[in-house]
């Protein structure tokens, strides 16, 4: 029976990989900062991810742990949880578990954004500290893997979301607010800028991406996403809808707000040649949010 470890498990892309993972008959080990049913540890401690991965010995490594703020206060702690606890995974693997095949999970927002669709040749931008660690963490993988041999792969996560977000990303917030005001809540929900487009994809085809793409040798570094955008006024359509209401009658936008980018785009060209596709779709996305529902 195969094995895999998940560093990070206690975030929702650990949770729906661990589901399928499970589906798949694949043992699974989990780490998190967070108490839980798993090793609570820390992905930047190079002596206790180590000894982990020298003891479990697992087929495969799929590094999910990051803070995922883009402010530059966020800077040592996204540099040690994304950047360092790559280089340990790999160092690790490299001293212990040659064979075994890592994912390194990547972001859209690593790369330069000009509005067009951003596929794998796309040049990186180190427009935040979480973009500049992101691109060391693929840096690191590339250097594991043509120096070393070792089996790096890297996914480049588009925006996505599922019921197990915090209200603290702006999808949730939206969800939830949406699902109170329905059950009799006075408030009103005050937001950016309702123009702004980016993907909305659900968390468990992501992370399906991410499996099928250790399955294979000939892709090591892909874009993982649909390819369709909607902007935030869509989506607020979309969660008042879930819930028989109209979002206008409930949302005010902020006067001179500053989105970080105009749309956020994939290319998936790439991800579409290993059959993959998104299960789940922007509607079916909004009513599982607003209502709470799981997907597994």
């Amino acid at each position: 029976m195969s094995k895999a470890l998940i560093f990070g498990i206690s975030g929702q892309d650990g949770y729906y990989l661990r589901q399928l993972l499970a589906a798949e008959g694949v043992t699974v080990t989990g780490v998190s900062r967070s108490p839980g049913p798993w090793h609570q540890g820390d992905v930047a401690d190079q002596n206790f991810v180590c000894e982990l991965i020298r003891k479990t010995q697992p087929d495969f490594i799929f590094h999910f742990a990051a803070q995922s703020s883009s402010s530059h206060d966020a800077l040592w702690k996204n540099t040690a949880a994304i950047g360092q606890g790559t280089l340990a995974i790999l160092e690790a693997v490299r001293q212990h578990c040659r064979d075994c095949r890592v994912f390194i999970a990547g972001s859209a927002l690593q790369f330069r954004n000009d509005g067009c669709p951003i596929n794998e040749q796309t040049p990186f931008a180190a427009s935040s500290a979480y973009a500049l660690a992101r691109i060391h963490a693929t840096y690191a993988a590339r250097y594991y893997r043509s120096q070393f041999g070792v089996k790096a792969y890297v996914g480049y996560f588009f925006h996505h979301e599922s019921p197990r977000r915090p209200e603290s990303h702006l999808s949730q917030k939206i969800a939830r607010a949406a699902q109170r005001i329905a059950a009799g809540s006075q408030e009103r929900l005050r937001l950016g800028r309702g123009e702004v487009r980016k993907e909305y994809n659900f968390a468990g085809d992501i992370v399906r991406a991410a499996w099928m793409l250790l399955q294979q040798d000939n892709i090591d570094e892909v874009v993982i996403g649909c390819g369709c955008v909607h902007s935030i006024q869509e989506w607020a359509d979309a969660c008042f809808a879930a819930v028989g209401l109209d979002w206008q009658d409930y949302v005010d936008w902020q006067d001179g707000f500053t989105p970080e980018y105009a749309v956020l785009q994939s290319d998936p060209t790439l991800l579409f040649s290993l059959s993959w596709q998104a299960a789940v779709s922007f509607p079916e996305l909004a009513n599982m949010m607003v209502k709470g529902l799981d997907h597994g």
